[in-house]
């Protein structure tokens, strides 16, 4: 059977508890996506956390309402029915999260763009796995290098499918996300972003006819100047063969 909204809802209360304990979140804000039945809500409520949760599911959220109803009224906890990748995310100091899988991608990538003290979130393994795959390697993708390049990636802890209901077909990672500055000079971080998304869309091409492909993102004259001034080593790699300080190279230039 498998859960609405494609939500597996998270059972085992060590597992919770742990979650809820790896940064300090007494007093701050926390945003949770994905609630479900509010077990990590009411362990984060327990350590005080200042608590906003992002709901899809309308009924989910409707026992949410009835079982918190204390919490709300003291200010403690909002909660939003709506999806997370679309509607407006308001401010946090830490996000602590068991994220719906279909929808981690999109998340991780709003999160990354926000401020933030930290963010403690649970993943199918394999999407971790990628999250912390080594520029340079096969394994390396668009969403490597754009989590890289922001932020510092921890694992913290792996979950087995029967710590859910119902359990996912897949084993689970918690990993712990902190924001850094970006290792070498970006000049626009969305030209940033567009080039490294661009590139990996067509991962299989070298990176000077990937570039080539992407003259309607950046332009036929930013595109033929880029490849006039890059050198050959790179315009003749594929996107996982660059590392961070290559990407930075392509997008400034562009």
């Amino acid at each position: 059977m498998k859960a609405p909204f494609d939500q597996h809802f998270l059972t085992d209360l060590k597992t919770v508890d742990r979650i809820a304990s790896v940064v300090d979140v007494n007093g701050s804000h926390v945003l949770e996506i994905g609630p479900g039945r509010g077990v990590l809500t009411s362990a984060l409520l327990a350590k005080g956390a200042i608590l906003t949760v992002i709901e899809i599911d309308s009924t989910l959220t409707g026992s949410l309402e009835s079982r918190f109803r204390e919490e709300i009224a003291e200010g403690r906890l909002k909660i939003i029915n709506a999806d997370a990748t679309k509607t407006k995310i308001p401010d946090f100091d830490y996000a602590i999260s068991n994220l719906p899988y279909s929808a981690s991608s999109k998340i991780t990538f709003r999160i990354l763009e926000r401020e933030y003290k930290a963010a403690v979130l649970m993943y199918q393994k394999e999407f971790a796995q990628r999250m912390i795959a080594m520029p340079g390697t096969p394994a390396c993708g668009r969403l490597s290098i754009m989590v890289q390049t922001y932020a510092r990636v921890k694992p913290v802890m792996e979950v087995p499918p029967e710590s859910f209901s119902p359990p996912p077909e897949v084993w689970s990672w918690v990993v712990k996300i902190t924001p850094i500055e970006p290792p070498y000079q970006i000049n626009d971080h969305e030209i940033y972003a567009d080039l490294v998304k661009s590139l990996f869309s067509a991962r299989r091409k070298t990176v000077r006819n990937g570039l080539k492909g992407a003259s309607g993102v950046f332009g036929k004259d930013s595109v033929l100047n880029a490849i006039a001034t890059l050198p050959d080593e790179i315009l003749s790699a594929r996107p996982e063969e660059l590392g961070l300080r290559d990407f930075a190279l392509i997008s400034n230039v562009i």
